[in-house]
């Protein structure tokens, strides 16, 4: 499978493979970047797949992962920061690549909302390249700062945002509650300067202005940030007491007003035509700012729309970003690398000679999987569906940001006689065994398991990352030194950690970069996740298909540990009653319940979970408060013409309200909402003596919920 073939063309086994290998990618792409700090992949090329993946989930809807890339957002709070809650999540946006994109966009709302032709304004502006932050202010005066992080918990950088020049200490004219969000950045002067000075002094030098923002803003010592030299815009925020207006562009005139600095090239638009202007305007401006921006942001100007259209799980309906394109240079592939991943994917990645391109020197590139490599063979054979990359090629690379980029085409005129095409290995170069590809995977994989330093140790690392157990002052790092040491090759061993080595000849504060406070400190941050959310754990096993979205699903249906194991072991069996249950649950499919059912049912790794869980005191999962709610727990099924919302609005609403909304009528059904058309469904409910009710009624049951 490769992103050559044409989504329109796919059949379903094809998207279904497509899928998998979008999701390995964009894992893998996460993982390495929020949880490494080491990305494989450019902004541009996530991007790309990205919304292929959400193209091909539009056409297959029914084929959507549990693991599904469209569900992820953010990253979870570095180590170091305390850590703050956002009152109101900071989601990030959809993107838009092209004109149609918009059009698709404005296309979108109108729909949702039920506009027609009606008059719809947006606001335009730059999209900064910098680090978004959070400032919260209580009765004028500003009272915390924090990152994105994962959207829900973020790092508290107060100390430091305070010695930012843009940012008020305080402010008149605001609500008693008011947090301010937009983007740290640095311009390209002030950049510029920084760098000579880090040379100068032999210390650490940036690859652009948005490395040196976040670098800048996070550092644990708050005298570093001020002498950097940070600016901010203001363009959005989250928790208020009362509305700063009724429109996105008066709220940031308001904004600006109390002092904070708004971006003077928002522009109100009132047609895609206008957006696209604008966007245009503001692109060939882009080298003259003295800033970075990476895009243009469009928002809906009306805010009690805004409310309407609400937000989908990661990103809000009124809102995109439409991105500029990448940018290229040539090279020569000097080698490629195989690296194996968590799971044992086996993930090519492209050494080149050092190139600049956009102002950073780039030397890897990502190449994905074998099929993209692939091409015809020496002898003149069949022709794959890859781009026959092969070692010593002038390959063109692209990437937009700081992050390693994308091989995107070959000039085969530049081509050696001597050329061989690359054989990509059939076993794994981490431990010899055999690496396989089953049918309808674009991936290959090592079959080695636990025996597989790559996987065993990527495991831990997961594990230990912070989504899963967090614990403090056990990172990669520390995974990988007590890993090749020998003290640690499962999860379970973590928690012996004390008993083994925090006495006798071999203990961990005699180590080196250890002492008796941080072995102690270590020892106590383990004991304090035995007691370890659900939730938690289950993403913590690192059970594939399974994210953390899909953990959540599957801790609040189970609720208990016990609860959860005794299911997974009776729903082994397919046509069980447990089978039905756990693939009855909105959001998990087949896929997911056979890799949850395989692993529980693998002797190894189930001896490897359940030596792991004697030493933890799983919590409860407690459900949302839906307590008042008329519908929460019960399944309800919309057909029919709705007049009084939109079909999406109406879901939206249901689902706030603890309801289960399914697309078809089945014994289980507890409510129906029919309009007027409604037939099938409103005949079978009927038979099965299921309430239904007119939209009229609906919304009277819901009232005041």
């Amino acid at each position: 499978m490769s992103d050559t073939i044409i989504i329109a063309d796919m059949t379903k086994e094809q998207a279904r493979a497509e899928l998998a290998r979008l999701a390995d990618l964009l894992n893998t792409a996460n993982h390495a970047y929020h949880t490494e700090d080491a990305p494989q992949i450019s902004d541009a090329d996530y991007d790309a797949l990205k919304r292929r993946n959400t193209e091909i989930e539009a056409r297959f809807p029914e084929l959507k992962r549990d693991d599904s890339p469209s569900d992820q957002v953010g990253a979870a709070p570095a180590e170091g920061f305390s850590k703050l809650r956002h009152a109101v999540s900071m989601l990030s946006l959809s993107n838009a690549f092209d004109a149609e994109d918009v059009e698709d966009f404005d296309a979108r709302v109108r729909k949702y909302l039920g506009l027609g032709t009606d008059p719809l304004r947006y606001t335009a502006e730059p999209k900064i390249d910098g680090l978004s932050l959070s400032l919260r202010y209580e009765d004028g005066e500003l009272v915390s700062a924090a990152t994105r992080g994962d959207g829900q918990v973020g790092e508290n950088v107060t100390a430091n945002a305070r010695t930012i020049d843009d940012i008020p200490q305080s402010v008149k004219g605001a609500p008693a509650v008011l947090e301010v969000r937009g983007e740290v950045y640095m311009s390209h002067e002030d950049f510029k300067a920084l760098n000579t000075r880090q040379t100068a002094r032999g210390g650490k030098t940036f690859a652009n202005p948005r490395n040196a923002a976040a670098g800048s803003l996070r550092q644990l010592d708050a005298s570093i940030t001020r002498a950097r030299p940070l600016r901010f815009f203001a363009y959005t925020w989250g928790e208020i007491s009362e509305p700063l207006a009724d429109t996105q562009m008066a709220a940031i005139a308001r904004l600006a007003k109390m002092g904070f600095q708004t971006n003077p090239l928002t522009a109100l638009c009132d047609v895609p035509a206008d957006m696209l202007a604008h966007y245009a305007k503001i692109e060939q401006m882009r080298s003259q700012l003295g800033y970075d921006i990476d895009g243009v942001v469009y928002k809906v100007d009306d805010l009690a729309l805004q409310g309407r259209l609400g937000f989908r799980s990661t990103t809000p309906r009124w809102a995109t970003a439409h991105k500029f394109p990448a940018e290229l240079a040539w090279t020569r592939l000097e080698a490629i690398d195989i690296q194996v991943g968590r799971t044992g994917s086996l993930s090519p990645v492209a050494r080149l000679a050092p190139v600049t391109v956009g102002g950073v020197v780039v030397s890897n590139a990502t190449l994905h999987n074998e099929d993209y490599i692939a091409g015809r063979d020496s002898k003149g054979g069949e022709i794959r569906a890859g781009k026959d990359i092969r070692i010593g090629d002038w390959v063109e690379v692209y990437r937009a940001g700081d992050v390693i980029p994308k091989v995107a085409d070959v000039d085969l005129t530049k081509r050696s006689d001597t050329s061989e095409p690359y054989v990509f290995p059939k076993t794994c170069p981490q431990c010899g065994s055999d690496a396989i590809r089953e049918p309808g995977d674009a991936v290959r994989r090592c079959s080695g398991g636990l025996i597989c330093p790559a996987q065993a140790v990527e495991k831990l690392k997961h594990f230990v990352s912070r989504s899963a157990f967090d614990i403090d002052g056990l990172g990669a790092k520390q995974v990988e030194q007590f890993h090749a040491d020998g003290w640690i090759s499962e999860p379970a061993d973590i928690f012996t950690l004390r008993d083994r080595y925090g006495t006798g000849l071999q203990q961990l504060k005699n180590r080196e970069g250890w002492g008796e406070k941080s072995a102690t400190n270590l020892f106590d941050a383990i004991d304090a996740r035995r007691d370890i959310e659900l939730a938690r754990l289950i993403f913590g096993l690192g059970i594939r298909h399974v994210g953390e979205a899909a953990s959540n699903l599957l801790a609040l249906h189970y609720g208990s540990w016990e609860a959860f194991a005794d299911a997974m072991d009776a729903a082994a069996d397919p046509a069980s009653e447990a089978w039905g249950d756990l693939t009855g649950i909105d959001g998990v499919g087949a896929v997911m319940a056979g890799s949850l059912t395989a692993a529980f049912a693998q002797d190894t790794e189930r001896a490897a979970i359940d030596r792991l869980v004697a030493h933890l005191r799983v919590q409860t999962a407690e459900r949302p408060d839906t307590s008042g709610s008329p519908v929460a727990g019960k399944i309800v099924v919309f057909t029919g013409t709705l007049e009084r919302m939109t079909r999406a609005e109406a879901k939206a609403r249901a689902e706030s309200l603890g309801a289960k909304v399914s697309g078809s009528v089945s014994a289980k059904t507890d409510i129906l909402v029919a309009g007027p058309g409604a037939g099938s469904k409103a005949k079978k409910a009927g038979e099965l003596g299921i309430e239904t009710l007119d939209e009229d009624g609906w919304l009277a049951l819901i009232e005041g919920a």
